[in-house]
């Protein structure tokens, strides 16, 4: 019978159904960080049990991390031991620990797939809610919390229900300007921050097809904020050829044997889905958020909305998110003064971001008003780009460029919005206080737009300021 990806996964993996009526599923590949782990460490301990599969388990730092100082100790004393924790309770179980300067940290969802960690098929969990990155590889990658990370780690299995599956085809090439992050996000607007629940999203269509691993992964990424629990992309060629020559992936023949198994996971061409959305392509434009969730989305052309036009719920969350905002019904989103302007993030930290934002940004100059970060999602990252000269090209605009870290994506380390200051993000979540102030306020874009926006000082039109050629 037709499977899709999903199905094939999951029946590769499930252990058996239990007497709950969830089903036992065999976790292919772990990974840790400093923030969700040592707790569940700690409830291993108190119950005297040992990680069950420690080589299937790989541990980084990238929450707390500060992206300036890194010397240890840390001068925050919380994620000091928080780093030491996960040190030493890796130490005596055995799993491999990227720490700072190792040539290996960064984000968990950047390392992974830049050692070759992440390969087709797997099921994977990690105790962070954009997990679903992976997916981007034909993965069925699930964020999780605490306790199932204690699970994970005992057992090497978690308990779940099996999800629906909707394909989400997008069709069509995209304009100057638009990118991966415009993509997610008029997805997300489209379906609404709930309108994943229960599902996990399988991406599609000849505008998925033609994107790089680094594009897909931040399609991928943002799943979650679209409610669904993970989302994948199908196997190709062009996951194969990123793979080729990673460190953790197999050489030779055996690649090749590998390359077998995994096209064999894609989608069979009749697969059944419990839903299946079309988005053409050239509606997509440059997406930019107006209120505090990912959903609350316009294109830079648009007014932000006007609640007195909205029925019901959504009439308040409007006035809410405007209100928070500091915005009014109907104005322009473009024009609306920044204050930073960050790039970086699991979402969009990548060396592709960095390469394409250099290359519009050479020769300009960041608007005095503005102060701009550039943050690397790994030292390979990092290393990479220097190697180009990058980060010169950042430095010379304007940027800061830091080291590897989450960043002012969630502001769990010292990079934090001061007040109500204005945030132009490439990262994945405005939420009111996400990105470290109660009073900050974020604005989600591309790392192009972010750039842009850092230029003029303002929320910009990405395809203006860098006289991007448009088409209707």
């Amino acid at each position: 019978m037709a499977k899709n990806l999903y199905q094939k996964i999951w029946d590769d993996h499930v252990v058996r159904q239990l007497d709950s009526g969830q089903y036992q599923l065999f976790i292919a590949l772990h990974l840790i960080h400093e923030v969700t782990s040592p707790q569940a460490f700690g409830m291993l301990k108190d119950k005297g049990l040992k990680v069950a599969y420690p080589g299937r388990t790989f541990a980084t730092v990238d929450h707390i991390i500060p992206t300036d100082d890194q010397s240890r100790p840390l001068a925050d004393e919380m994620a000091e031991k928080m780093i030491q924790v996960l040190s030493d309770a890796t130490s005596e179980a055995g799993i491999e620990f990227f720490p700072p300067e190792s040539g290996s940290q960064g984000i968990v969802h950047v390392v992974g797939p830049e050692l070759g960690l992440t390969q087709p098929g797997m099921t994977i969990c990690c105790g962070d809610s954009h997990t679903s990155t992976h997916g981007a590889f034909g993965c069925i990658a699930l964020g999780i919390g605490t306790s199932q990370v204690r699970d994970v780690l005992a057992s090497q299995t978690i308990a779940m229900d099996p999800l629906k599956v909707r394909r989400i085809r997008v069709e069509g090439a995209l304009q100057p300007g638009v990118s991966a992050k415009d993509v997610i996000l008029h997805i997300i607007r489209t379906l609404g921050v709930n309108g994943g629940v229960g599902y996990a999203y399988e991406y599609a269509g000849s505008t998925i097809s033609n994107m790089s691993m680094e594009e897909r992964m931040t399609v991928c990424n943002m799943s979650i904020e679209g409610g669904a629990r993970c989302g994948y992309i199908n196997p190709d060629d062009t996951t194969f050829a990123y793979l080729r020559g990673r460190e953790r992936v197999p050489e030779g023949d055996a690649f090749d044997v590998a390359v077998g198994k995994w096209r064999a996971y894609a989608s069979d061409e009749d697969a059944k889905f419990d839903d299946e959305v079309v988005i053409e392509a050239r509606d997509i434009r440059p997406t930019v958020t107006w209120g505090v969730t990912p959903g609350q989305a316009i294109s830079v052309e648009e007014n932000v909305p006007d609640p007195d036009h909205a029925e019901g719920l959504d009439k308040s969350l409007i006035s809410d998110a405007l209100n928070y905002m500091q915005l009014t019904a109907n104005q322009p989103i473009k024009g609306t003064k920044i204050d930073v302007a960050f790039i970086g993030s699991c979402t969009n930290g990548r060396l592709s971001d960095f390469r394409e934002v250099a290359r519009l940004i050479e020769g300009r100059k960041v608007a005095k008003n503005v102060k701009a970060i550039a943050v690397p999602g790994s030292e390979k990252v990092d290393k990479a780009a220097r190697a180009l000269g990058l980060h010169t090209i950042f430095e010379q605009a304007g940027f800061e460029w830091r080291k590897p870290g989450c960043s002012m994506c969630l502001a769990m380390n010292p990079d934090k919005l001061v007040g109500d200051e204005v945030c132009a993000s490439s990262s994945n979540r405005n939420f009111i206080g996400r990105q470290g102030s109660p009073t900050g306020r974020t604005i989600l874009m591309s790392p192009i737009m972010v750039a842009a926006a850092a230029i003029e000082g303002a929320v910009a039109d990405v395809r203006t300021t860098f006289n991007l050629e448009q088409t209707s």
